[in-house]
């Protein structure tokens, strides 16, 4: 047993001295890309996002923005709000090389939209793709101590809203179907890299790549993840020292991935980052559950679930961060 460690509390993850973890970053970024990968700058792909933000707001003061490329990637489901923050992201930065790449028509290509529909109109037998909006989602409480099951959800026009629990095969489906995302935007990101002899920066945070909520080959695929062992609001922190746009800063996560509107929450997490950092920081570090339970204003048992939620999400999505068996 760790005596020395601090008593748990809500300020356990805050970042007592940023600008010396930002520097810390930003030195072993420069250092991996130029020594480990023998690479001369930086690309990026920008939603609008706070991760996304945050790493390119590292990657500007680790290179020089003359040494950052900032892809936007919308297709036809992309919410017009990401394209305009991305763009004054990249101009709070002085990141001038930005380019538009519109991956539609990619997506037609491989039946990304066409596909996906196909499995929600077996489940939701008068779904209409061309005017209805839907997503996915998980709406069990993560302290209810089962496994997560995903409904999809349409939204009618006139705002009558269907619900439906997700058979596994349609669930798959959509799912590998909207994969291709992540998929097209990753093989995009490393055109540009190639082209100009730079790096792929990832994006995800602790969580995304802890709990899985990540795409395999897709925005899992990057040459260095600055932000990969920071929690969510450690994220938000550094965004308000770096100076990211308060906008962004202010926008709720989404996966900007569904015709309606779908927060991370929503979709994975099964509860708000804010909670969900604390405790998950509590079970990694062996904090007791009524420990944790007192500061979170929570039972014990909420947390025993949630801390078994955790166990269950990390288990389960072991495979994406396996490397290839030989």
């Amino acid at each position: 047993m760790n005596t020395t460690r601090k008593p748990f509390s809500k300020d356990i993850l805050h970042i007592e001295n940023i600008e010396t973890v930002c520097n810390e970053i930003i030195s072993k970024l420069k250092t991996d890309v130029a020594k480990k990968l023998q690479r001369r700058g930086a690309v990026i792909g920008i939603s609008g996002g706070i991760d996304s933000s945050v790493c390119m707001a590292l990657s500007a003061k680790a290179f020089g923005p003359k040494k950052v490329t900032a892809i936007m990637l919308p297709e036809q489901d992309s919410s017009d709000d990401s394209r305009i923050l991305a763009e004054k992201l990249a101009a709070k930065f002085d990141v001038t090389d930005t380019i538009v790449e519109d991956i539609t028509k990619a997506l037609d290509g491989f039946g990304c939209y066409q596909r996906r529909d196909d499995a929600i109109g077996r489940v939701i037998t008068n779904f209409d793709p061309l005017v209805d909006k839907a997503k996915i989602e998980i709406k069990q409480d993560a302290a209810s101590n089962l496994p997560p099951a995903f409904s999809v959800t349409v939204i009618k026009p006139n705002g009558d809203i269907i619900s439906k629990l997700l058979p596994v095969k349609e669930y798959l489906q959509i799912v590998a179907s909207t994969n291709f995302k992540q998929r097209s935007r990753m093989s995009m990101l490393y055109y540009h890299a190639e082209r100009l002899h730079y790096a792929v920066i990832g994006t995800p945070n602790k969580h995304e790549v802890e709990q899985g909520f990540f795409v395999k080959h897709g925005d899992g695929g990057a040459d260095v993840m600055p932000i990969g062992h920071l929690y969510k609001t450690q994220v938000y922190q550094l965004a308000s020292h770096l100076g990211v746009p308060q906008e962004i800063i202010d926008r709720t996560p989404t996966t900007d991935t569904y015709t309606a509107e779908q927060t991370q929450e929503d979709f994975f997490y099964q509860m708000p980052f804010e909670q969900m950092d604390l405790i998950w920081y509590g079970w990694e570090n062996n904090y007791p559950a009524d420990e944790v339970a007192r500061v979170m204003d929570r039972t014990s048992q909420d947390i025993e679930n949630i801390y078994k939620n955790f166990e269950r999400k990390r288990k389960t999505t072991e495979y994406l961060r396996m490397r290839p068996i030989f």
